[in-house]
């Protein structure tokens, strides 16, 4: 069985992009040789990425001219990608197919043998799947800044989820990497 994972950097204050789309210049912050490592090994962990509409057009647009992080690049080129959305028809990008109704896509995926799935980004699409009880997994980069407003990663839950706390670890830069799996109630 599969595990499927949620991946994001998060400001201290529950941020994952300030006011505006795209505004995620805080990353900048956290980067460095650890972190680097850290996304690299996602390349060989996983054999697929699940992306919201929303995070799938910045990354669709970013990753095929990107320059530098080669090993990145290739992985996020070449890995099996999913766009959830009920809107876009053609993904536009290497080895993706679009997806309406990520619930049951997901839950079957899961079942199948592979790799773990990834979902990069992606807030709201995270917070339906972990409400669906699909999230095995959720590892966050917390960013040591406030940024003071923007979109949260964490959405209104209706409520408690319990999670419990599998992996810690700091960067140079004062970043801490947190690895929780949701508890079964």
């Amino acid at each position: 069985m599969r595990k499927l994972i949620v991946w994001n950097l998060m400001t201290l204050d529950g941020y994952f992009e300030g006011t505006k789309p795209w505004d995620i210049d805080f990353h900048n912050l956290a980067w460095g040789p650890e972190l680097q490592r850290y996304a690299e090994r996602f390349g060989e962990e996983g054999d697929l990425l699940v992306f919201g509409r929303k995070t799938y057009e910045g990354m669709a647009s970013y990753w095929p001219t990107a320059e530098g992080e080669d090993k990145i690049k290739a992985y996020m080129n070449g890995i099996a990608k999913i766009a959830v959305s009920r809107t876009m028809t053609e993904p536009g990008w290497n080895n993706a197919r679009v997806v309406s109704d990520p619930i049951p896509e997901l839950t079957r995926l899961k079942q199948e043998n592979g790799k773990t799935i990834f979902i990069f980004g992606s807030a709201e699409l995270a917070d339906s799947l972990l409400k669906a009880g699909l999230i095995d997994e959720i590892r966050v980069c917390v960013v040591p800044v406030i940024l003071g407003g923007g979109n949260p990663l964490f959405k209104p839950a209706e409520a408690l989820v319990p999670l419990k706390l599998i992996e810690s670890s700091t960067t140079e830069s004062g970043a801490m990497i947190l690895r929780y799996e949701p508890v079964k109630v």
